[in-house]
């Protein structure tokens, strides 16, 4: 699939925003670290929902007639899209009362009940978007349940490294917050482990001969029935060398995971740390923009098998 940059921002960024609010309504119900003070709860859940609206907006860009894009809610039952715009615009209101009690020093039940609904709905609103891939059987590379549990563990792995930064600007114990960021980086790291090694598996691809049902012999096809690319060859036959793909692999795990984590124990070690606790964040994210090129890049689309493939 053809990598498009609206949408890996996209999913980048409003995964991290989803992720930052959730852990963020955790460690102000537990006062993590001794607790955020108001004004920087409300500051991190600015950020957060900024995160999540840009995020939600670049999104459109994709379309190739953004002003249709509110018919995205309009099949709900049906639609993983659409589900994940529904729960988005959800997530907005009782993510303002939840800031909003904060600010106003509104009562505990409406604090803690908006909080945890707003974090529930950033739950199910990332799960939504993994799964509008993870539904497609046309895919394989998309076609299993990794896929979401990706999208969850890199959102909040993104989320609990901004986290971090948050409570070492803030002076807070940093200890509890880098015991987080830690086992969700770690989950994250070994989710995608898992993931490459299930979609180098060579006996899950479909092939010309499965789409034809014809297995006596080596199928091939002889004529594309065109002479020069279309829109989907681009779209859908996008390709990437297997060695730039290793390579790139490489960078997702080196810069994603590996740099956070060693990031993490130089703030432990200092009890601050803030260009490291910045690094972390940053190289975070960066990890997780390779990550969600390389995943569209290698998906290989069963309309491939029509115009030349052998193999998808």
């Amino acid at each position: 699939m053809h990598p498009a940059f609206s949408v890996i921002f996209f999913t980048v960024a409003s995964g991290a925003g989803f992720g930052l609010f959730s852990l963020l309504f955790i460690a102000d119900f537990f006062k993590l670290g001794g607790g955020f003070s108001q004004d920087q709860l409300v500051a991190g859940g600015i950020i957060a929902l900024a995160l999540v609206v840009f995020g939600l907006l670049a999104s459109t860009f994709h379309l190739a007639n953004p002003k249709n894009a509110w018919r995205a809610f309009s099949r709900f039952r049906t639609s993983w899209l659409a589900r994940e715009g529904v729960f988005a615009v959800v997530f907005m209101p009782l993510a303002l009362i939840y800031l909003g009690s904060i600010m106003f020093e509104a009562p505990q039940w409406l604090r803690v009940g908006s909080g945890f609904l707003a974090a529930v709905m950033a739950w199910v609103t990332v799960f939504s978007t993994g799964m509008i891939y993870a539904c497609l059987k046309t895919i394989r590379q998309w076609n299993t349940p990794l896929v979401p549990a990706n999208y969850l563990a890199l959102g909040y792995a993104s989320g609990s490294l901004l986290l971090l930064l948050g409570a070492v600007l803030a002076g807070l114990d940093t200890t509890p917050y880098i015991a987080m960021s830690a086992l969700i980086v770690s989950i994250a790291a070994v989710l995608k482990a898992i993931y490459y090694f299930w979609i180098r598996s060579p006996g899950l691809s479909p092939t010309i001969n499965t789409a034809t049902g014809l297995t006596r012999a080596q199928v091939k096809l002889l004529d594309t029935g065109h002479t020069h690319g279309t829109f989907l060859t681009q779209e859908f036959g996008f390709q990437i060398a297997r060695q730039r793909a290793s390579l790139l692999k490489a960078v997702v795990f080196v810069l994603g995971f590996a740099l956070p984590g060693l990031m993490l124990m130089w703030v432990f070690n200092q009890q601050g740390g803030q260009t490291a606790a910045i690094i972390a964040a940053l190289a975070g994210l960066g990890g997780a923009a390779v990550e969600r090129w390389l995943f569209f890049a290698e998906a290989r689309h069963v309309v491939n098998l029509y115009h030349g493939a052998q193999r998808c």
